[in-house]
Formats: C-alpha cells, structure tokens, sequence
C-alpha cells in the first residue's frame, strides 16, 4: 500500500477532515499529530484568527491607514498553533468522553495513537511557537493575551456543567477581536468590545450548528451544548444570535466611523448568516458540518469590507 493511500485512509478515520487536506502529503509517522493539532481541518484555525483580522482592520479605519499587513501575518502563524495548542489541550481532557462519540472515537488519544505524554509535549512545543508570536507586540497586547488562558484552560469543563459551552468558547474564540485592536492601538476602547461582542455571538451560533453533528451521542453520555439545549428550535436560536452578532458588528462599524465598504461587507456577512439559517436541518450532520465549515466565507467577507474601508480612507481622504 502506498504511503500517501495509508495517510488517506488514517485522515478518512476522522470524519470531520477537510478533502484533499496537507496531511495526505505528509510522512505517516506525522499524521496522528497532524490530526491532533486539527492541521487537517483548517477551519478551526480560520475561526480563531478571523477575529483578530476583523479587530485589525476596525483599527485600520479608525486610523484611516487600512491594516497592519505585518500584524496579519503574525496573527495567522499565532492562530494555527494555538488553535493546534487549545486541541490538544481539550482532547487531553476530553479523550474519556472523545472514546465515546462516533464522530471522535478515532482522534489519536483515545485511539492509543498518541500518548498522553506525546501530546503534552507537543502541547508545550505549539504553545511556545503561540508564544513567540505574542511577545512580539506590544506590552498591552501581550498582557491581554495572556488573560485569555483562563478561559481557554476553562472551556473543556463547560460541557459537562453547562448547555451554554459554545459561550465560553466563544469568549476564547472571540478574543482576536480584542487583540487586533489592542495590538494597533495600544489600548481598548469601544470599537474593539463590540467587535469582540460580535464574534462571540457568531461564535455562539456557528458552534451551535456543529454540535448539531453529535447531538445524539451527547444525550447518550451527558455532554451538554446549546444544540441539545434548542432541540427542535435550533433555528430560531443560531437566528437570534446571528442577528446579534450582526448588530454588534453595526456598532463596531459605527463606532469606528466607517464608511459604505465597511457596511458592503457587514451587509454580505449578515446574508451568509441569514442562508446558514435557512439551510440548518435536524440529523443532518454533514449538512451541518457544511454549514460550519462555511462561516470561514462569511468571515472573509466581513474582513474584506473592513480592510477595503481603511484602504480607501487612507488613500482618497
């Protein structure tokens, strides 16, 4: 069998793995790793770094000089590995519970792929890399991102005491939105709470559609989420959060004094969110990963809007 069909099939074991994925270019001896550092599933990582590109660009048209391209950059190598750092450290946690879900029996830990110790080093090693990307900026952005380790160190345990885990991981996700800001200014002023208010709506509502995937087997072993917590009103619930998260983004937008390209973009994102809604459908769990994997479109979209109005503030002011 060729290396590449073995990677294949060890990546298909895990049925959330994006097509076509780096991991089926790697040696096999990399791809338990690769899997625990959610590398083969990029939207992870596009989730937590969109913030804090939105954050960056709302700082840009306050500044009226567009993005800092150094700051995105650095922001993107930061987001890949503590999105790779908060798996590990949540897969730790969770194997127990991982080994008794259909969606995450095969994920290296509970598989015996990987080592607890393995991946306590390789935990270590991810958040140095995290590290070094932080100290990087300023004294301001380094303290504030170093407050958000509590609630990334929280948020395994929100499952089991809570409906509302998309929340807390939210809070965690979301914080870009303080970061990019803080990482331009220096500080925190209202733009930066509101954008972060919207990603942590948008957050609470694109969770909530992939947990859709596991609601049945989280009844079965007492895992707690808002989806199991909306039941038959899912809709309604992703809606109102997404409506939330639209209107926050408004206020950031306004607050920012932003212009038509910001609100173009606004616009867009609020229609992406609007079609998520009307295509979510019970037991449908690839149709509901579809949809979560989709809001990395919806980001995009908003960011562009943002970075086009600081760039047009910079050069036709």
């Amino acid at each position: 069998m060729s290396r590449n069909r073995l990677n294949f099939e060890r990546a298909a074991s895990l049925p959330d793995s994006a097509p076509n994925a780096l991991i089926d270019r790697l040696p096999a001896s990399w791809t338990p790793y690769v899997q625990l550092a959610r590398i083969d599933r990029p939207i992870g990582w596009w989730l937590l770094l969109l913030p804090c590109w939105w954050s960056d660009a709302l700082a840009g048209i306050a500044r009226r000089q567009g993005p800092d391209w150094g700051h995105l950059v650095l922001f993107t190598i930061g987001a890949v590995a503590m999105r790779g750092a908060g798996s590990v450290w949540n897969d730790l946690i969770d194997r127990e519970i991982d080994a008794q879900v259909e969606r995450t029996r095969m994920r290296p830990l509970p598989s015996g792929r990987v080592t607890p110790f393995a991946a306590k080093v390789f935990l270590v090693a991810l958040a140095l890399v995290g590290a070094l990307v932080l100290f990087s900026l300023n004294a301001f952005a380094v303290a504030l991102g170093l407050a958000s380790l509590g609630i990334v160190a929280v948020y395994p345990f929100a499952k089991r005491y809570t409906f509302w885990p998309q929340a807390v991981l939210g809070l965690a996700f979301a914080w870009g939105g303080l970061m990019g800001w803080a990482a331009a200014m220096g500080s925190l002023s209202a733009p930066a709470a509101l954008i972060y208010a919207c990603a942590i709506f948008w957050t609470i509502g694109y969770d909530t559609i992939y947990a859709l995937q596991d609601a049945r087997d989280d009844a079965v072993v007492g895992v707690r989420s808002t989806a199991r917590l909306f039941g038959e009103d899912v809709r309604l619930g992703v809606g109102a959060f997404y409506g939330l998260a639209f209107l926050a983004g408004a206020f950031a937008i306004e607050t920012a004094h932003g212009g038509r390209f910001a609100l173009l973009g606004l616009a867009g994102f609020g229609l992406h969110l609007a079609w998520q809604v009307w295509r979510i459908r019970l037991n449908d769990p690839a149709g509901a990963l579809r949809l979560f994997r989709a809001n990395r479109d919806a980001g995009l979209i908003l960011f562009a809007g943002l970075a086009l109005d600081g760039l047009a503030a910079r050069f036709y002011s």
